[in-house]
Parts: C-alpha cells; structure tokens; sequence
C-alpha cells in the first residue's frame, strides 16, 4: 500500500461519481480520504481470479483493467474494460464472489471505496447508477458480439468508450485515450487480430478514425454513430446518463 501525499482537486472517481449523483461535501471528502489509500498493480498482474471472494469494495483510480474469461483450450474473451473511476466488487450480496478474472492491462491504481454509510445518500445512489450503467455495458457487448459487424463493433466501442472516458473527464473533445494492443481489441471484440488492424485500416481511409500509438480522435463521430446505430447510456428517464 501507499499513501498519496497530495491529491488533485479532482479525480477521475470523484469527477465520474459527482456526475452520476449530486455529492455532499461530507461525501466528497469521504471520496477523497478513500483515494489516499493506494495500491498498485503492475501491467499484466491478476487482481482478482474468477471466483475469488471480494473482500472489499474498490475503485480505479488511474489505469485500464479488463474483466475476462479464458476457457480451457486458452482462447480469451474480454469481458469488459474497467476504466479511471469504475468501480470494483460494489454488490448488494453479503460475500460476493468475482464473476470474472480483473487483469491490470496498464499499471492500474486502486483505493478502497468509501462505504455509503448513513447520511450519504449521494454516494449511495451514485454507486446505483454505476451499477445500471454497467449492466447496460454488458448488455452493449453481447449486441456487439451477436449481431454487428466489424466495422459497426469496433465504432460502437469506441463510442461507448468515449462516453465513459468523458463522465470521468478523461477525454479532450473527440480525442479518447486507448492503451491497448490490436489482440486485445481483437480478444474484446471477437476477432482476430488481422481482422482488427485491416478494419481500422479502412475505417481510417473513410476518414472516421484518426491517430495512432494510443489515442483515437473520432473524425466523423456523427457518421460512427450512424454505421454503429449508438445511443449514449440512460439509466432513467430524467437523468443523465
């Protein structure tokens, strides 16, 4: 464990769950005393293994980390990636178990999240809607694996994933940051590998993609949005998102 000196006045935990709920004061000092309690994982490290009970609830603090499966002949689906403010193990169950194994794919830093204790109401409700968000998200990939294309799974992704990055203020306009290789696009996305780079080598010439070594710009979001049919994430009918 470490313990952060000095934390910036926002965070992409704070800025994530103030955007999901109204915070407290009380509630956002909560947050930030939680983020003073880190622990590293280094790139490729297991967090948590597939059945593995989670003994505390935890957030990411910086860092991308994915939720996978691998079956027995070692072929690999990747569930889902949990970015900077996504929480980890937040579960009305008593002795929850990992319903997938967590894999630091950069280093990724955690901290303990705050319990929603009495008087916290905000917290509470932020971590709900965290929770309806990310049944929406898998929802979203079992369309994508089911039913898209290529082309239309790899624009919807990086739609979604733009949408997620901005809630946590870690976008800058159209430009998203996206620390991973083709094979774990690939291994997301139920493709081969080849098949990722030649999809985003067209996707590139019709000029929706743009940028390389890590950052996407979405060039024509409009025209992605229309081949992928995306719609940003609403968990209620009078509330964003």
């Amino acid at each position: 464990m470490t313990k952060a000196d000095a934390l910036p006045l926002s965070s992409p935990l704070r800025t994530r769950l103030r955007a999901l709920a109204p915070l407290s004061g009380a509630e956002m000092q909560a947050l930030a005393a939680a983020e003073r309690d880190q622990r590293r994982w280094p790139a490729r490290r297991e967090m948590i293994a597939e059945g593995a009970p989670i003994t505390q609830a935890r957030a990411i603090v910086s860092g991308w980390a994915c939720r996978q499966r691998i079956l027995p002949d070692g072929r690999r689906q990747i569930l889902d990636f949990l970015l900077p403010g996504d929480l980890i193990g937040v579960s009305p169950l008593s002795n929850p178990l990992a319903p997938a194994t967590i894999l630091a794919v950069t280093e990724v830093v955690t901290c303990a999240l705050p319990a929603a204790a009495a008087g916290m109401p905000g917290l509470s409700h932020a971590y709900t809607v965290s929770a309806a968000l990310t049944e929406l998200y898998t929802l979203a990939q079992v369309t994508r694996l089911g039913r898209l294309s290529a082309q239309e799974r790899l624009a919807d992704w990086l739609l979604e994933t733009r949408d997620r990055l901005a809630l946590a203020g870690q976008t800058v306009g159209d430009n998203l940051p996206v620390p991973l290789t083709q094979e774990l696009l690939a291994d997301a996305l139920g493709l081969t590998s080849v098949h990722v780079n030649r999809t985003l080598q067209s996707m590139r010439r019709d000029g929706l993609l743009a940028g390389r070594s890590g950052m996407f710009l979405l060039a024509d979001r409009q025209r992605l949005e229309i081949l992928a049919g995306y719609r940003s994430a609403r968990v209620t009918a009078d509330t964003e998102p």
